[in-house]
């Protein structure tokens, strides 16, 4: 099993019930013990708001059939442009056996607001 990863900005995400979100800067601080998880479009992946580097793209659409491929031994940080579609995808892969899941706060929206540096920018 991988180490799991603590929050300590841990809130309760008020849409999706069971699931938590964590700030990207503790994304940002942790990036190396996390599996990041971008569930945008492959258009938004690349667009104005670019992606985190390092993470993994896997549309919302597609996470159903490709859950079964995601680590279970790791922490996984879904991540989409605002945190609704990624809170979707925490709870999505909490019904589907996974512990150790967060959705990452305000999205990519948020990161770019924070000057964080993204890849992929168009």
């Amino acid at each position: 099993m991988g180490e799991k990863v603590d929050f300590e900005s841990k809130i309760v995400n008020s849409s999706y019930p069971g699931v938590t979100d964590v700030t990207p800067q503790e994304v940002l601080d942790k990036k190396e013990d996390l599996h990041l998880v971008d569930v945008r479009r492959p258009d938004e992946w690349e667009g104005e708001l670019g992606h985190v580097a390092g993470s993994e793209l896997l549309t919302l659409d597609f996470l159903p059939q490709k859950i079964t491929e995601l680590p279970k031994d790791k922490t996984i940080v879904f991540i989409c442009r605002s945190g609704n579609r990624s809170g979707q995808a925490a709870q999505f892969a909490q019904e589907n056996g996974f512990n150790n899941v967060y959705n990452m706060q305000g999205g990519m929206l948020l990161w770019n607001e924070l000057k964080f540096d993204t890849e992929g920018k168009s």
